[in-house]
């Protein structure tokens, strides 16, 4: 018992050690203590009442009831009517919490009832643990499967970064929690099972010995030093690679846990990029909807952020929701960042979609409204991107309404930033490298904030194609003075950006720009004007991100802003983020001028002096190139029928393939034990010699009675192993398996082929006697694989060949 006791006490510490990044509170420390020693005491009443497994599953559930509370939800600790309440969170959070708890950024502290999975594994574990820990049967095993799932709590459930290196001196070991209790949780279970084998063969021996009355004699055999050396060496072998591998493996490796795959990450990549859908924001038919409101009696933030697109590949900007920009579900608050309190309050309207109007760094989010609980359950924030998604149904609806609590951080002057260095990702083409070498002045901030600053002078803002002849001018342009519509194409891609820089670069080496002062040749809008921004940046070492959402003020009178709070799709605006060495985003407006129209005169040039040779026409069959994915949104009335459409087939092969390999992983050890065992049956009986084969015959038979679960005597003959197996034709088996094996007749391949088939009627026999569960038990049993490993009774003669199923010649005693 003392023994069992302290396995459970090192497991219970094990598993508070690797649950504590997920909680990091003194709320979980009292639950921890107080859980633990609820449970002894129960399981020492149970024991020392002798009540039976039901009296002690009552009263772990009476004893959950009473804990609940207090120490799993705190919050609803008050009158009788708030206590039944948190009864009833308690005991839905048995079934809910843990995929709350998978999904909430860590620490998650004493929020809401995500406790109560930790007050069911360490009061319910607990339990478990010890009550089989005191067991004299071989059920006591099992407290070895309950600790480890103890211990694996925190490390499933936990953070998906590694804890911090310890240092010792030059010595540096990564991850040392994980690795620890990696290490211990396994090490003190194999002790601790080693140590009740000793224990119950020396209490057998003592009860022999006491029904003998001969006093027991306790001597290590060679057997046993060999054991305990070569335990000890697998073990410290084990420890070496642990703390040798594991940590090197672990170095700037994220954690794959449970809340790695949980998350908004498949609505993510399935959601349009709001780059790719920003210019439809100003059609005629969309240019004057509201999407959101913005009010509020406190200060309120200067933008409102929508999204946040940190990856690009060439064609689109997305949101990747990946590593440090992962979105998390939020507990109750989060920390208050640097920076002045903004107080809003958001009201959606014609926004639609998953991506949620933020501001500044969040602290807290408030919902309201029919759906609040949902959009509450279905919040994800990303700390590093400062945004937020929603994805209750499908995402925002009119209606919704939040309120937030967030600092907006003061933004450092661009020109003050120096560089961290060359990040990974997508750059510019040759024309915008061009460009940027031609006009780069300075270092670092200061030559990014000139080379901005110039791009938007020589651009031209343009949110469409020219309307038709004799059509009124587009709806978002009435309000530019002075206007001149130009047309411009949608998307953001390489291909497009390098247009922009290509006629940038004409212009300037156009001698009429100089003398006209008009080097205005690149026309577009925010969603050209970020990404070019974003690659002259990346080119200058900055990391770089887009960002689309609104301003509500702005010191820049040719910015769009809110009016009145009222956001139009009109108001919306993409801007770039640049990240300096310090690690804080500096915002940077990248809206074009749109008072100088451009000027897009080609330059003339002389005609050459060299005798051109005339080739007669000719006509090559051109292969097209392949279509790459369109960053703009097509309608799907012009959408060209292309033939046979499979994609409905993909989703279904990946979720058969994923089914099958979740199959192979539970199942595939016990069909690789059935294969193993055919394989095995199928050599003996294909035997090319018949007294082999027959031989090998009765070793299958008796190999089934020992998978059944039969105990056999050591060293019998073959009638005893037949007596003991009790089976039909046993001992007709074990007597003709004696003459083939020590007989000198000649045996045919049709004896061989007649005794299997009684092997094979036995084999079913054996099986059958133990019912249908038994019978599955005995196909994927190993001990037929593991009898043959087991000791050898110590011999005192020389060794000789015996056959298996013969009984060793007795030694004749001297009597003289």
């Amino acid at each position: 018992m003392v023994a069992g006791a302290l396995y459970t006490a090192v497991t219970v510490v094990l598993a508070a050690v690797a649950a504590w990044p997920i909680y990091a509170s003194w709320s979980f420390v009292v639950l921890v203590a107080v859980s633990t020693v609820t449970a002894a005491l129960v399981v020492a009443l149970v024991t020392w009442r002798r009540w039976g497994g039901w009296i002690i599953a009552a009263a772990t559930v009476l004893a959950f009831l009473v804990l609940a509370v207090p120490l799993a939800v705190p919050s609803r600790l008050g009158g009788p009517l708030e206590i039944l309440r948190g009864i009833g969170e308690a005991s839905a959070g048995v079934l809910v919490a843990w995929k709350d708890l998978v999904t909430v950024d860590l620490p998650v502290g004493a929020y809401r009832n995500l406790l109560v999975p930790a007050l069911v594994v360490f009061l319910v574990g607990t339990v478990i643990t010890l009550s089989l820990a005191q067991r004299a049967d071989r059920r006591s095993a099992g407290a070895v499967v309950s600790g480890l799932l103890m211990a694996g709590f925190g490390l499933f459930f936990g953070r998906t970064s590694p804890s911090a290196p310890l240092v010792w001196g030059p010595v540096s070991i990564p991850a040392p929690v994980e690795t620890a209790v990696g290490l211990a949780a396994p090490l003190s279970a194999v002790l601790w099972l080693a140590w009740r084998a000793r224990d119950e063969r020396i209490r057998s021996l003592r009860r022999t010995h006491a029904l003998a009355a001969v006093a027991p004699t306790v001597r290590r055999s060679r057997t046993d030093r060999r054991r305990t050396l070569a335990g000890a060496g697998m073990i410290l072998v084990a420890a070496l690679a642990t703390v040798a591998v594991v940590p090197w493996a672990a170095a700037d490796a994220d954690r794959r846990v449970l809340r790695s795959a949980a998350g908004p990450e498949r609505q993510i990549a399935e959601a349009v990029s709001p780059l790719s859908e920003y210019r439809a924001m100003f059609s005629d038919s969309r240019v004057d909807d509201v999407l959101f409101r913005v009010s509020g009696d406190g200060a309120l933030p200067d933008r409102i952020r929508v999204a946040t697109l940190d990856s690009y590949d060439g064609e689109i900007f997305r949101s990747s929701g990946t590593g440090e920009g992962r979105y998390v579900r939020v507990p109750s608050r989060l920390p208050a960042a640097d920076g002045r309190a903004v107080d809003a309050e958001i009201e959606i309207g014609d926004l639609g979609g998953i991506w949620m109007p933020t501001a500044g760094s969040l602290v807290q989010a408030a919902f309201a409204g029919d759906r609040q609980n949902q959009l509450a359950d279905r919040f994800y924030y990303s700390a590093e991107a400062e945004a937020g998604v929603q994805i209750a149904d499908g995402g925002l609806v009119p209606g919704d309404r939040y309120r937030l609590t967030a600092t907006e951080p003061t933004a450092p002057d661009l020109a003050t930033l120096s560089a961290p260095g060359a990040p990974g990702g997508v750059s510019g083409g040759e024309n915008l490298r061009r460009w940027v070498d031609e006009h780069k002045r300075g270092d670092d901030g200061a030559a990014l904030a000139a080379l901005v600053q110039m791009l938007r002078e020589r651009g031209y803002l343009s949110h469409g194609l020219a309307p038709a002849a004799g059509a009124a001018a587009p709806k978002w342009a009435a309000d530019l003075a002075g206007y001149q519509v130009q047309p411009s194409a949608s998307g953001h891609s390489v291909a497009r950006i390098e247009t922009m820089f290509q006629r940038l670069l004409d212009r300037e080496d156009d001698p009429r720009a100089a003398a006209s002062g008009n080097y205005v040749a690149a026309v577009g809008d925010d969603e050209q004007f970020a990404v070019a921004v974003a690659l002259v940046a990346h080119q200058l070492g900055f990391p770089a991100r887009v960002v689309v959402g609104a301003r509500l003020t702005s010191a820049d009178p040719d910015l769009p802003t809110c009016e009145a709070g009222a956001c139009r799709a009109d108001d919306l605006s993409a801007w770039t983020e640049v990240q300096g060495s310090d690690g804080r985003w500096v915002p940077i407006d990248v809206t074009p001028q749109h008072e100088q129209s451009p000027s897009l005169e080609v330059t003339e040039q002389r005609d050459p002096e060299n005798v051109t040779e005339v080739r007669p026409d000719t006509v090559d069959d051109v292969v097209p190139p392949a279509p790459v994915q369109e960053d703009n949104t097509l309608n799907d009335e012009n959408r060209a029928p292309d033939g046979l459409d499979l994609a409905w087939l993909w989703p279904i092969l990946r979720v058969a393939g994923f089914s099958l390999l979740v199959v192979l992983v539970l199942f595939g050890p016990f069909l690789a034990i059935v294969i193993a065992k055919a394989v095995r049956r199928r050599g003996r009986r294909r035997d090319p010699d018949p007294r082999a084969a027959i031989a090998g015959g009765w070793e299958e038979y008796v190999d089934a009675g020992v998978d059944s679960g039969r105990d056999l005597p050591r060293s019998p003959t073959r009638r005893e192993l037949a007596a003991a197996l009790g089976t039909e034709s046993g001992v007709r088996l074990a007597d003709e398996a004696d003459r083939a094996v020590f007989s000198s007749r000649t045996v045919t391949a049709d004896e061989a082929a007649a005794f299997w088939r009684i092997v094979d009627t036995e084999r079913r026999s054996l099986t059958r006697q133990r019912g249908g569960w038994r019978r599955l038990l005995a196909a994927v049993s190993l001990r037929s694989f593991l009898r043959f490993l087991a000791p050898r009774p110590t011999r005192r003669r020389p060794p000789h060949r015996d056959e298996r199923g013969k009984r060793p010649a007795r030694r004749r005693r001297d009597t003289t």
